[in-house]
């Protein structure tokens, strides 16, 4: 009998993924590995990922374990043990949040790797379970209700079964969905950008700084609040590297984009009134290593689903860097794709399958969009009253009440570490399916309608 560690897919299935990003190799490891024969295209020449931390959450780590990958990963990466939450002035800890008992309370570990590390695995799971990667592909057309595509420089359509669309926050899957669907993709700038360096422990140890070698050496994770900003740091790579991400207002210039590069200067110039530890740690940030990325709020899409053709990842939900769930929402999107493909029994299923996956994974995925833009405003309060009460709710939580940084929140980990949306796809698969072909009164599963009904099922498994 299947499990949901062995299931194989029921039915012949040409899956077609665009993207190779981590979204698109997690949904190809999965689909391969349930015997689909998967192909990725990627547009770029060689698969590559911006020097960047990513937080390994519970939700993500789970599945990573599932598809026999986690151990790969565990050598480069670091089990967080504890959240420091400071003040940006002095450096006073507000509260330490412990995280040992992670693993325990949720059934998976939580680490902070390189993504480039994550992104390897990721495609050597993909590799070894079958799937085939074609690198300097540009999908320049889609056929939507026949999974075809054409590619940049050539006439002929390619014929799938399924196309995934993997293809991050600029894709240009949503772009030709949201044009056939009569849509159009809003986004609204957040006033914030973020810049990303990585520092090797070298310059680490060449600074002398003892509180910067305990960054380094240690498992506690570092979040400083200030005013329009906040600073996230902890190492990776087995404490080979520090990772370190920066908040601060948006400025002209920037763009949505992982890879564009940022300034030392213009950095070291916003947290001058910052507390002297930062000014060390930014010291130690190499010359022409910062990245800086524009974060901008993208509203909820109407439908994921188009056809034979799905949205995940980004492509679906571009989520913001609050709660640092953009990667695992990812990958719990191609889990439960790979669930919802191999349970169909013919391809005129492949629809159904679809409208499945949207149910599960869509309500779930944007509640965690939202909660990050809820987290930004309190992570940036200026000094004043509000600041000083956030600060007092802070301290008290590590008493058993609420933390109005979700993140540490325990209410908010319960629900987004907790749940196994892979398992809740396979173990009511009977249920999903008849759910999505027995309501006819509104165009997508995602419905007030559809998601009581799915709450229902849900409280009963």
């Amino acid at each position: 009998m299947s499990s949901i560690n062995n299931f194989k897919s029921k039915v012949p299935l040409n899956v077609f993924i665009i993207g190779a990003g981590i979204g698109g190799l997690a949904a190809a490891t999965a689909c391969a590995r349930a015997s689909m024969n998967v192909t990725i295209y990627e547009s770029a020449s060689q698969l590559t990922e911006v020097g960047a931390g990513i937080q390994i959450g519970p939700n993500m780590s789970r599945l990573l374990r599932r598809w026999d990958l986690l151990e790969s990963l565990r050598p480069l990466a670091v089990n967080i043990e504890a959240l420091s939450l400071r003040r940006y002035a002095d450096n006073s800890e507000i509260a330490r949040v412990s995280m040992s008992e992670i693993e325990h309370i949720h059934g998976a570990p939580l680490w902070v790797a390189h993504r480039a590390d994550l992104q390897n695995i990721l495609k050597e799971g993909a590799e070894s379970a079958g799937a085939r990667i074609i690198v300097k592909s540009c999908v320049e057309d889609i056929d939507f209700e026949n999974a075809r595509i054409k590619l940049k420089g050539q006439t002929n359509w390619i014929d799938g079964d399924v196309l995934i669309a993997a293809d991050g926050v600029k894709s240009i899957a949503r772009k030709k969905m949201l044009a056939k669907q009569g849509n159009i993709d809003k986004v609204r700038e957040t006033g914030d950008a973020a810049w990303r360096v990585i520092i090797p422990a070298e310059e680490i140890y060449n600074s002398n700084d003892v509180e910067l070698i305990e960054a380094l050496e240690s498992s506690v994770g570092l979040r400083w609040m200030g005013p329009s900003g906040h600073i996230m740091c902890y190492p990776i790579r087995n404490h080979q590297l520090l990772n370190a991400v920066l908040l601060h207002p948006d400025r002209p210039g920037t763009e949505e984009s992982w890879t564009m590069k940022g300034s030392k200067k213009d950095m070291l110039e916003f947290y001058r009134s910052w507390n002297l530890h930062i000014k060390k740690l930014l010291e130690c940030v190499p010359e022409g290593e910062v990245l800086e990325w524009k974060l901008c709020d993208h509203e909820p899409l109407t439908s994921w689903i188009e056809g034979k053709v799905a949205l995940m990842g980004d492509a679906a939900h571009p989520m913001l860097p609050y709660v640092a769930q953009g990667a695992a929402q990812a990958v719990e999107d191609a889990a439960v794709l790979a669930v919802c493909l191999s349970m169909i029994e013919s391809k005129d299923q492949i629809k159904t399958a679809l409208q499945v996956y949207e149910l599960v994974r869509k309500e779930r995925a944007e509640t965690v969009q939202t909660s990050a833009t809820q987290t930004r405003q309190v992570l940036h309060l200026h000094d004043g009253q509000e600041q000083l009460e956030r600060d007092n709710i802070i301290r008290n939580s590590s008493k058993g009440g609420p933390n109005p940084d979700l993140w540490s929140d325990r209410s908010f980990q319960q629900w987004c570490w907790s749940t196994d949306t892979q398992q809740q796809a396979f173990s009511m698969w009977n249920e999903l399916v008849q759910l999505v072909t027995s309501i006819h009164d509104f165009e997508s599963p995602f419905s007030t309608k559809g998601l009581s009904w799915l709450k229902k099922l849900q409280s009963h498994h």
